[in-house]
């Protein structure tokens, strides 16, 4: 399977993530790798089997090992952080204080590009909804050199996918 078979399954109802899915996947703002690796990232977190089983056959092989493995390590990180650290926004008190006393040790040493890493996690934060992880991970890149139209496509990205997740599921199985 491929980029072109997940655009053959989406319904027609939902034709825009059809072509917004076309456009982006060739983009030009990002790198390959950052690309490659916002698409598996971002398709992980949208937690969709088939979508993410595409997205893997399309852009797992543009990733060195290392990077595919940072790819999805910034996935399950960050639906741990995600949870933890929204939760300590949303409610305050003694919890923000309070170290999170759990392992995240791969954000330290990835195994990629440091930046690349911010990336993709930014695009997964944008995708489980933590307002204080996404405008951490996007302070991280910015300094890291990258533009707001590279944090765009990262983040159009993850809304893509994650819209072509639900226009899966709402349709009728085959």
């Amino acid at each position: 399977m491929s980029i072109d078979a997940l655009k053959d399954r989406i319904p027609d109802f939902a034709k825009d993530l059809r072509l917004n899915l076309s456009s982006l996947a060739s983009d030009i703002t990002l790198d390959e790798q950052k690309l490659a690796g916002t698409f598996v990232a971002s398709a992980i977190a949208c937690r969709n089997a088939e979508m993410t089983r595409d997205i893997l056959d399309e852009f797992g092989g543009k990733l060195s090992p290392e990077a595919l493995n940072a790819a999805k390590a910034a996935a399950a990180i960050m639906g741990m952080n995600n949870i933890y650290y929204r939760f300590t926004h949303m409610v305050g008190g003694d919890y923000t204080q309070m170290p999170a006393k759990l392992r995240m040790s791969v954000i330290a040493r990835p195994g990629v590009d440091k930046v690349d890493f911010e990336l993709w996690s930014l695009a997964v934060s944008a995708i489980n909804g933590c307002e204080m992880c996404v405008q951490s991970h996007e302070r991280a890149v910015r300094e890291g050199g990258l533009s707001s139209e590279q944090v765009q496509t990262a983040v159009r990205i993850a809304a893509t996918l994650h819209g072509v997740a639900a226009a899966l599921e709402a349709a009728p199985a085959n």
